[in-house]
């Protein structure tokens, strides 16, 4: 293992070295706003969760989401993730998207509980075919999650 001191980095740039050295960090720091800058193409933001009891052990938790897709996307791919507090073993989770303003889902999706409850679903947004680009999703959308969780104990008495 090396380590690199102080003076070994002053004595670097006294010696012809700075151009590749600030070269370096403009190039780090380009990277870095370019990794931003892609993070921020597609969002959605919670807008409503409901809990339906189906019997005495499990519910369905339903979070509804806000999702927008500018038409100035370059990604191809998006992404849908999150974590089931308190799941009922066995159950996937079933996610729908919708046009913001129709009734019927245009995607449906079944994904399974990772180990620490979380689920990810990972959808093409785009293709680029012999410089031909598809846009699969562009606009805005609404997105329902359905997760099976165990019936929430109101009564603490009967622990």
């Amino acid at each position: 293992m090396s380590v690199v001191s102080v003076s070994d980095i002053l004595r670097a740039c006294k010696t012809g070295n700075t151009k590749s050295f600030a070269t370096s960090c403009i190039f780090g720091m380009m990277l870095s706003l370019s990794v931003l800058m892609f993070d921020v193409s597609a969002f959605a933001e919670s807008t409503q969760t409901t809990v339906t009891r189906l019997d005495d052990e499990i519910s369905l938790e339903k979070t509804i989401l806000s999702m927008n897709i500018p038409e100035t996307n370059t990604l191809p791919w998006g992404t849908i993730k999150g974590k089931v507090n308190d799941p009922s073993q066995g159950y996937p989770v079933i996610i729908q998207i919708f046009k913001s303003d129709e009734d019927v889902p245009i995607h449906v999706a079944q994904v399974s509980l990772k180990g620490d409850n979380s689920f990810e679903y990972k959808f093409r947004l785009l293709s680029i075919d012999e410089g031909n680009i598809t846009h699969f999703f562009e606009g805005d959308y609404n997105v329902k999650i359905f997760k099976v969780i165990n019936t929430p104990r109101d009564d603490l008495e009967s622990v």
